[in-house]
């Protein structure tokens, strides 16, 4: 969604997802942060163990969607008080044909605003089609467009070699094995919303390999249990999870970055919170259209 700049922060050049928030500081090298995963909607909902895995445990007889064709969730993406932009997350309102499978193609795109756009300005889109049987991902793009950066990159899931093949323009094509589970940022913060919470415990661990750009990932969220929150629709009973975080300076706290999702038929992200050393960074639900079942906030 929106990359968060910071002139007190840089990386090594690693990104940084937070439940849809990608940060990447660019600037002087104050902290060293050398992350090795990736947080974002796809490794930070999705994927889980609970003494079995989601080979043995979700069967795709057993899927049921809780979205449809025309869903849009609309954010408001804010570090304190200062509003850094909004991300949209939209399923398009038709189906599409990927590798001979009838496919949902959805897109999450981050826009900055204010004054945060006029230093910085960003127009980023990330997508993916994944199926509508396994909620494989077979194809995904990304275009990124950050002042005068531009970048333009799809992969293509081949299951039967078990590769996947990475596009970008101007640069040499890549190839990276993957395995039947894999799931893209996007596809896989689609799959999240169809697995149960009901009868998780406090302490369970979600987990699953998931690929950004050319390097595979294995990613861990804890289950916190379920918390009624107060959003802008009004108050509404949610799921609450947590990233596994490894050691460093950026993040405060034992559990530093969280996300609630509704408690409903939907699951849909209702709010994302980083606590940072410095303050922070929030990502809140503001509209939504569309949704596949009726959603109640309480006044």
């Amino acid at each position: 969604m929106i990359r968060y700049f910071s002139k007190i922060f840089t990386t090594v050049n690693k990104p940084l997802w937070i439940f849809g928030v990608y940060f990447e500081f660019r600037y002087q090298r104050v902290f060293l942060i050398h992350l090795k995963g990736f947080f974002s909607p796809l490794k930070v909902f999705l994927f889980f163990v609970i003494g079995l895995t989601l080979t043995s445990s979700v069967a795709p007889n057993q899927i049921t969607p809780v979205f449809k064709p025309g869903e849009e969730i609309r954010y408001r993406v804010h570090y304190g008080f200062l509003n850094a932009g909004h991300a949209t997350m939209r399923v398009t309102d038709k189906y599409y044909m990927v590798n001979n499978r009838v496919c949902f193609r959805a897109e999450i795109t981050g826009n900055s605003s204010g004054a945060v756009d006029a230093m910085y300005r960003i127009r980023n889109t990330w997508g993916c089609y994944f199926d509508t049987i396994n909620y494989q991902p077979q194809k995904a793009f990304r275009s990124i467009a950050e002042n005068k950066y531009r970048k333009r990159e799809e992969t293509y899931f081949d299951y039967a070699r078990n590769v996947a093949s990475i596009r970008a323009e101007n640069d040499t094509p890549e190839t990276v094995k993957i395995t039947q589970r894999i799931q893209d940022m996007v596809g896989g913060y689609y799959f999240l919303r169809l697995l149960s919470y009901e009868n998780r415990r406090i302490g369970d661990t979600i987990r699953i390999p998931a690929i950004f750009e050319s390097e595979t990932y294995d990613f861990k969220i804890l289950y916190l249990g379920k918390q009624k929150i107060k959003t802008k629709k009004g108050r509404i009973n949610s799921f609450l999870l947590s990233p596994v975080m490894p050691d460093n300076k950026l993040f405060s706290g034992k559990h530093p970055i969280k996300m609630w999702i509704s408690d409903d038929l939907n699951r849909i992200p209702l709010k994302i919170e980083a606590e940072m050393l410095v303050g922070s960074v929030d990502l809140d639900i503001e509209e939504f259209s569309n949704l596949k079942y009726p959603i109640y906030f309480e006044k």
